[in-house]
């Protein structure tokens, strides 16, 4: 997915000037930085959707299952303690995380990191782009992020400790242990 960088320099928003350019521009997948720049990204593209609905799929089924937290989907923002709103492919918060935001927090774009997300690779992504957000979701507070390349065939895993592994077998199923205990991403779902 391609994005359009609108910098800070040029236009500076409040966080509630933010929030309100979203409100009017609801066609449009928008992020911010740290720095405050503005990230407007392109829709996916049809194969993208299809594999990110698939992880999600899996994703909610298991949370149903195991009721121990909330799934989020590619439109929802967050507001991380570096002030960045970012907005993962797929991801996961603990119920008890969840439920300590206020209502208002909650029906906002909530100022928490997940605790898992999920970053897809489209054929239009700048792979550098994706590891730097992947690092700074991990420098937020995330505990688990995996960067789904389809396309390759190869997952990137990143961990609290700030280490990372790839891991390059769509034949097997992807263990969100111990962050989502039982959770099996089957990989060979997301095969071309």
């Amino acid at each position: 997915m391609t994005a359009i960088t609108l910098k800070s320099k040029v236009l500076r928003m409040t966080d509630a000037e933010f929030e309100a350019f979203c409100l009017e521009q609801r066609d449009l997948k928008i992020e911010r930085n740290s720095n405050g720049d503005i990230l407007i990204m392109t829709p996916t593209y049809s194969d993208t959707g299809r594999y990110n609905i698939e992880i999600l799929r899996q994703l909610a089924n298991w949370n149903v299952e195991m009721s121990q937290g909330q799934v989020f989907d590619s439109s929802t923002g967050f507001t991380l303690p570096n002030n960045a709103v970012r907005s993962p492919d797929a991801s996961w918060i603990a119920q008890s995380r969840w439920e300590a935001l206020s209502e208002k927090q909650q029906k906002s774009f909530a100022p928490i990191a997940p605790d898992f997300v999920v970053e897809l690779k489209s054929s239009t992504d700048h792979l550098p782009t994706l590891q730097e957000k992947m690092r700074e979701w991990i420098d937020n507070g995330v505990q688990l992020g995996w960067l789904i390349d389809v396309e390759s065939q190869n997952v990137a895993v990143y961990q609290a400790d700030g280490s990372s592994q790839k891991i390059l077998d769509f034949d097997q199923n992807l263990s969100g242990a111990p962050i989502l205990p039982g959770f099996m991403l089957e990989l060979p779902r997301l095969k071309l």
